[in-house]
């Protein structure tokens, strides 16, 4: 998980660890968590953190079965809410 603030601002980026160094493709559609490994690549935390941090953020972008069933158990989205690339789910989240 990594975190990064800007102002009022809180974005939370969470992939599942062994996505990171993937590139993911399904027609058009081009996930590549190689080139933005950076962007995922944090602290390895459990799920009670990710929820701690989901519940104060602006946004969120969430990648693999594990961090997106978080977002799900929160009720902070629905399947029909994610996209899947190659059977990985992916959602982004906004607060408004």
């Amino acid at each position: 998980m990594r975190t990064f603030r800007k102002g009022k601002e809180k974005i939370v980026a969470v992939c599942d660890a062994e996505l990171i160094g993937k590139v993911l493709r399904e027609g058009e559609l081009v996930l590549n968590l190689d080139k933005y490994a950076s962007f995922y690549q944090g602290e390895e935390v459990d799920d009670a953190a990710v929820e701690r941090e989901l519940l104060t953020a602006t946004s969120a972008n969430l990648v693999g079965k594990k961090a997106t069933g978080i977002a799900k158990r929160m009720k902070l989205v629905k399947d029909s809410d994610m996209i899947t690339i190659q059977k990985v789910p992916h959602v982004q989240i906004y607060k408004m």
